[in-house]
């Protein structure tokens, strides 16, 4: 296959793969068989394109989220107004809930972020005792 048509085939491959397609069907969109597809996965260079292919598609869809969360606090709060119990009552829940998990995930993000640094603070210092 000539250098072009590997580079459209591989472009092909990470964008089926990356969103969620089986092999056969990212080896038909990209003009293959099933067996290069496999070989390919088997190369490291494309495993670590398709890996970042993955993480961009993680990071829009979680932008998309973010964007959207606070349409979705908003509702929450004029449902707290609702004259129905059961609206209000669920809407309540939905806040509460969602605000402690944030609260958690953000303390659990300091504290792997703080751990991270000592680690590195630590691993830098034994590198300067032992050139010293």
């Amino acid at each position: 296959m000539a250098r072009n048509g590997r580079k459209f085939a591989d472009d092909t491959l990470i964008l089926e793969l990356s969103s969620g397609k089986s092999v056969p069907e990212a080896a038909n969109a990209a003009g293959v068989g099933d067996r290069t597809v496999y070989r390919r996965l088997s190369d490291p260079a494309f495993q670590t394109r398709l890996a970042e292919a993955k993480k961009t598609i993680v990071a829009r869809a979680l932008e998309k989220l973010s964007e959207s969360s606070v349409a979705a606090v908003e509702t929450l709060v004029v449902l707290l107004k609702s004259d129905a119990d059961t609206v209000r009552l669920s809407a309540a829940k939905a806040i509460l809930e969602t605000g402690l998990r944030m609260k958690q995930m953000v303390e659990l993000e300091d504290r792997l972020r703080r751990l991270e640094d000592e680690e590195a603070s630590r691993k830098t210092g034994s590198t300067m005792a032992r050139s010293a």
